[in-house]
C-alpha cells in the first residue's frame, strides 16, 4: 500500500521481552515498564488463560488438543470479556493448553503482530511470557529472564489467592506451582528457557521497586546504545 504524502513511516518499534516462571514477579514489572516509556503491554499468558477459559465453558478437556486448537483458533478478546481467567483452574489449565503445538501456533501471529505494530503507534512494546525472547520475539531489543525461588514464587502466589479462596494452603500452591514449571520447560513445543542473550534478574531477594530499577538501568542502557 502506498503511503499518502502526508504519512511517514513508522519507525521500527524497541521491543522489551520478559520471559520466565508464574509469580517470578515479570507481569508487575512488564506493566511499570510499559508505563515508564509509554510502551504498549501484552500479557501473553492472557492468550492462553483466555483459549484455556474458553475450553472449560465449553465443558471441554483442556488436555484435548482438537478442541484448544480450536478455541485457540476462533479466540477473540470480545468472547473473554468479563471472564474470571486468574483463578486457579484456569492457570492450571492454561499451562495445558500452552503445550498444544497447534494452540501456540494460532496465537503466534497474534503477539508478532502486537510486537510490531504497537497500538497507537507508540514507540514501543513490552511482552511477558514464557518464550517471547526465544520465540515470539528473537530479535527483541532488550530480553530478561525474570526468576525466583519456588518458595518465594509459591508465597507471592498464595497471598494473591488466599482471600478469595481461605481453604488454600500454601503448600497446596507450592505443589501445583512445580507441577507447572515442570509442564512449561518440559514441553516440547516452545519450552520456557532462557534466551541466551537474555539478562537473569533474579527477585528472589528483591523489592518490586529494586527489580524495577535494575531492569530501567538494563534497558537504559541498551536504548542508549540504539541511538
Amino acid at each position: 500500500m502506498e503511503q499518502s504524502e502526508n504519512s511517514a513511516p513508522m519507525p521500527t518499534p524497541l521491543v522489551v521481552a520478559l520471559d520466565g516462571p508464574a509469580a517470578s514477579g515479570k507481569g508487575t514489572l512488564a506493566r511499570l515498564i510499559s508505563d515508564q516509556y509509554t510502551f504498549a503491554h501484552l500479557d501473553t499468558g492472557t492468550l492462553y488463560r483466555g483459549v484455556a477459559w474458553l475450553v472449560l465453558d465449553a465443558g471441554g478437556d483442556p488436555a484435548d488438543n482438537d478442541a484448544a486448537a480450536a478455541a485457540a483458533r476462533g479466540y477473540a478478546i470480545e468472547k473473554i470479556a468479563g471472564a474470571d481467567i486468574r483463578t486457579g483452574e484456569v492457570g492450571a489449565a492454561a499451562s495445558v493448553v500452552a503445550a498444544n503445538g497447534e494452540v501456540r501456533a494460532a496465537l503466534l501471529e497474534f503477539q508478532r503482530r502486537f510486537a510490531s505494530h504497537p497500538p497507537q503507534r507508540v514507540g514501543g512494546a513490552v511482552l511477558d511470557g514464557r518464550d517471547i525472547g526465544t520465540v515470539v520475539c528473537p530479535d527483541a531489543t532488550v530480553k530478561f529472564f525474570v526468576t525466583a525461588s519456588a518458595k518465594v514464587r509459591a508465597h507471592r502466589r498464595w497471598l494473591e489467592l488466599a482471600a478469595g479462596r481461605p481453604d488454600l494452603t500454601e503448600a497446596d500452591v507450592y505443589r501445583d506451582l512445580l507441577e507447572r514449571d515442570e509442564r512449561d520447560a518440559a514441553r516440547d513445543n516452545a519450552p520456557m528457557t532462557a534466551a541466551d542473550d537474555a539478562e537473569l534478574l533474579d527477585t528472589t531477594h528483591l523489592s518490586i521497586d529494586a527489580a524495577f530499577a535494575a531492569a530501567r538501568r538494563v534497558i537504559d542502557g541498551v536504548f542508549r546504545r540504539c541511538g
